[in-house]
Formats: C-alpha cells, sequence, structure tokens
C-alpha cells in the first residue's frame, strides 16, 4: 500500500494558474506523485486528489464515490461550496438508484447528439449576429462580454425556456454564486436563481404554452405530474443546469481563443485546414480543463492501484493534471491537433458525465471556427501578461479579454 505523506507535507488545493491554460505551477510536484496524492484544502482538512487517467477512470466509475454533497466527508475546495453543501443538487448530488430515475432516463433527451445537431443553425444564427454587433462597434471589442458570454447564454435560454431578456439579472447571480466576494453573497445568490427559477417553474405550470418554449416546460408539464420530480428538485435542478450551461462554455470560448491567439503556429494550421477545427475543440477540451476539481466522498474503502481509500474520505479529482498524464498523452504540455484525446476526461467519466457535452461541443465548434473564419486579423489588445484569470476556486477562464482586428 502506499505511504501516504503527513498532511503538513501536502500540496494546498486549489491554486490560482498563472498562465491561463497551464496548471498552476504549485501542482508540479502532484504530477509526479501519480495516481494519487495527498492535499490540503482550504480549510486543512484533507482530501484525496486524483492525478493519473486510469485511476480516474476507475474511480469515477466506481459507486463507492458518491456525489452526495451532505455527507459529512464530502470535501468543498472554497467557503461558498462548503457553505452550500447542505443543499440537495440535482442531478450531480444525486447518486443511483436516483440519480438514474432523475437524470438520465428523464432528462438526457433534451441534450443528445440529436438534440445538439438540432440547435446548429440556430447557433450559427446566434454567433453571425453577435459577431456583426462587434465588427460594427469595432475594431476592439472585450470578448468575454461581447461574444463567449453570449453565446451559450441564449443557447442555453432557448434549451430550457428562460427569457433571454433576465439574461443579465441570471448572469450576474451566477458570477456571484461561483465566485461572490462573501459566502453571504453566494448564498443570497442561489437564493436568488432558485426564486427566478421558482417563479418561472410556477408560470409554465399554471399558464400552458406561455412564455419561452423549452425543456423546462416538458418536465414541468410530464415530470411534476407523474412524480417524477417535486417542485423543490426541478428548480435545484433548473438552476445547476442554467448556470452550467453558460458559464463552463463561456470560459471555454473566451479561453480557446486566448489559447489559440498564443500559439499561431497551430492557429494558422487550423485556419488552413477547416477540417482540423473538431480535434482542436477536443484539444483545446482536454487542455484548459476549466471545470478542474470534481468532488467525491468515499462511502466504502476503495483500492486503486495500490492505494486504499477510506470510507468518509474526500476525493477531488484535478482535470487539468488527468488530462495531463504522461503514460496516456506524449508531450501533454504540448498543443497538437493530431493526437487521439477524445478520451480526455473534462467532461468527467460514468454516470455523472456532463449532460450538455454534445450541445457544448457544437456551440465551440460554430463560435471558434466562425471567429477565426471571419475576423482573419484578431489578435490581442493588451500584452497576454495583462490579462487576468479567474481565480483557482471556480471554474477556470478569463475575467475579460480585449481583442483588435
Amino acid at each position: 500500500m502506499t505511504d501516504v505523506p503527513h498532511l503538513t507535507d501536502a500540496t494546498p488545493f486549489p491554486q490560482d494558474r498563472t498562465c491561463p491554460y497551464h496548471p498552476p505551477a504549485g501542482y508540479d510536484p502532484l504530477r509526479s506523485s501519480r495516481p494519487l496524492a495527498r492535499i490540503k484544502l482550504f480549510d486543512g482538512r484533507p482530501a484525496w486528489l486524483v492525478t493519473g487517467h486510469s485511476a480516474a477512470r476507475a474511480l469515477l466509475a466506481d459507486p463507492r464515490l458518491s456525489t452526495d454533497r451532505t455527507d459529512p466527508g464530502y470535501p468543498a475546495t472554497n467557503p461558498r461550496l462548503a457553505a452550500l453543501r447542505q443543499k440537495s443538487v440535482t442531478p450531480r448530488g444525486v447518486d443511483d438508484p436516483g440519480h438514474h430515475r432523475v437524470e438520465r432516463r428523464k432528462v438526457i433527451p433534451g441534450f443528445s447528439v440529436n438534440r445538439a445537431a438540432g440547435l446548429k443553425s440556430r447557433i450559427q444564427q446566434i454567433v453571425d449576429e453577435l459577431i456583426d454587433a462587434m465588427i460594427e462597434r469595432g475594431p476592439t471589442a472585450e470578448l468575454v462580454s461581447a461574444f463567449a458570454l453570449p453565446v451559450p447564454s441564449m443557447v442555453i435560454c432557448e434549451v430550457l425556456g428562460v427569457p433571454y431578456d433576465d439574461h443579465e439579472f441570471f448572469e450576474l447571480q451566477s458570477r456571484r454564486l461561483l465566485r461572490g466576494p462573501t459566502v453571504a453573497d453566494s448564498m443570497d445568490a442561489r437564493e436568488q436563481l432558485e426564486k427566478y427559477l421558482g417563479d418561472l417553474v410556477d408560470r409554465k405550470q399554471h399558464e400552458p404554452g406561455s412564455g419561452v418554449p423549452g425543456m423546462l416546460d416538458d418536465l414541468v408539464h410530464e415530470r411534476l405530474r407523474d412524480g417524477t420530480y417535486d417542485r423543490t428538485e426541478l428548480v435545484t435542478f433548473a438552476v445547476v443546469l442554467l448556470v452550467a450551461g453558460h458559464e463552463s462554455t463561456a470560459n471555454m470560448i473566451s479561453l480557446g481563443v486566448y489559447t489559440l491567439l498564443e500559439h499561431p503556429k497551430q492557429l494558422d494550421e487550423v485556419r488552413q485546414d477547416p477540417a482540423l477545427l473538431p480535434a482542436a475543440i477536443e484539444e483545446l477540451l482536454r487542455m484548459l480543463a476549466v471545470s478542474d476539481g470534481l468532488l467525491r466522498v468515499a462511502t466504502e474503502d476503495v483500492e486503486v492501484e495500490g492505494t486504499t481509500i477510506r470510507t468518509g474520505e474526500g476525493v477531488v479529482f484535478a482535470t487539468s493534471l488527468i488530462n495531463r498524464d504522461e503514460s496516456v498523452y506524449d508531450a501533454p504540455d504540448v498543443l497538437d491537433w493530431h493526437r487521439p484525446v477524445r478520451h480526455h476526461l473534462t467532461f468527467g467519466f460514468g454516470m455523472h458525465q456532463c449532460l450538455g457535452q454534445n450541445i457544448a461541443r457544437v456551440e465551440l465548434e460554430i463560435a471558434l471556427g466562425t471567429l477565426l473564419r471571419r475576423l482573419p486579423d484578431l489578435r490581442l489588445a493588451v500584452p497576454a501578461e495583462e490579462i487576468p484569470c479567474k481565480p483557482g476556486d471556480t471554474i477556470q477562464g478569463l475575467l475579460e479579454l480585449p481583442v483588435t482586428w
């Protein structure tokens, strides 16, 4: 069995990135201690950090690792998550059989490959209209607010049936929820989102056919009626889908653009051969790993590759390190469109795999491909080192991205 270091020797987790597309330099010792390492969380609690690819796949598929946030051993990577730990989170915080009942059988059709394909023309229209507006106002723009955030916000609103006219409200509450300055601020944001979506669910229930049609209508009129959900579960689920549905993809778009502009050779390659774009999207997903830090708790002793995770111990999956496992990827710190990377773990693995990955891939391909085609002279408007990164305890990305063309 692997020796466990004393907690005083454990690496603090999470840490801030200094380069937006590389893991923090402070994680370097963790890369050399694959497949698991001992870390110290913000509150001093110990946890296991999974850094090896094969161990991560095995553990993410193991039902003995739970997503139940109410378990006392469930890890938290910041005070906001610790405060929200007692809030049930559907579907990510529900294990089988409840997870399968609530999420997979009832919801996946709304996020299927066919559904994503059916959205292509609308996503293309959204992207073109936003680029038209940028060009009209140009030749400079702040790309996060002008493009990267509106694209997925509009898409998830149409998928769910949420009025986009309210986007400033829910985008603000999402920011407060994920990186509010205080725990109270994040808790208030969660309550604001729950009230907003609760009112929307009530309107859809009592005034069928009113408002913006979408997946919430189906859930309200079918799943509330047959008892699959109660109102609280449905509202909580809607919060998760709305926040996750735009935050992660918005960060991927802006950080993807930044990374491409910082790699001119690879950028020229994909511009000259647009057929490389799907592979480029997968490589960017692997390398950027914006949702870095999947959380679990062991409900039984679990042995993996010579190390035993004890009942009640917290487990954190460092996606940015898992996706750079040298035993799986040659030169993992190099951006390479020609490597086979579809088995990266950016969207997780197993039954809790990201529901929205099919739509996210379509959004990324259309958004990045169209931006590169229509703005061939796109470049950073300020030195790269002046562009601020988001802190390490939230979804990774850029706070702003000034560009010119």
